[in-house]
């Protein structure tokens, strides 16, 4: 079985208390494999620090929730891959082949990456990261 490609907006709902956490732990439960790459560590970490701007979470929360996050990356729980620039050429490419969907760009560098790595399934709560994947060919586990 090839690991699962995870996002960030569906990362989140393991660590912070969301809508639909509960389903993602039960699919992350089940999975062998979860893959994520530098482009999500990053991505996860500006996510907590705009929660604690916006007072969703403090400062201490944010420690707490990413130190959490590295324990579970050191532990191999999560493979983290890193970024390539030709991960950053077949982004390019995939928005030019997916015109009709409103990518961004970091979505876009998702789904390359997801692509490079060979994975055929991605789990997201991002609506429009979800139908350009299904429209790659990817098996889309959504969390939106």
């Amino acid at each position: 079985m090839t690991a699962s490609y995870i996002d960030t907006s569906a990362l989140a709902k393991w660590y912070l208390n969301e809508a639909r956490s509960d389903d993602f732990e039960a699919f992350l439960r089940r999975e062998q494999r979860a893959t994520i790459s530098r482009l999500t560590v990053l991505e996860f970490r500006c996510l907590l620090a705009r929660r604690r701007r916006s007072r969703d979470i403090d400062g201490r929360m944010e420690n707490r929730v990413f130190s959490a996050f590295e324990n579970d990356v050191r532990a191999g729980f999560l493979s983290v891959h890193p970024l390539e620039d030709a991960h950053a050429l077949a982004a390019l490419e995939i928005l030019t082949r997916l015109k009709s969907h409103p990518l961004r760009s970091l979505d876009a560098l998702h789904l390359a990456i997801a692509h490079a790595l060979g994975v055929a399934k991605i789990a997201t709560a991002d609506r429009v990261l979800a139908e350009a994947a299904a429209a790659l060919g990817f098996e889309v586990e959504r969390f939106d």
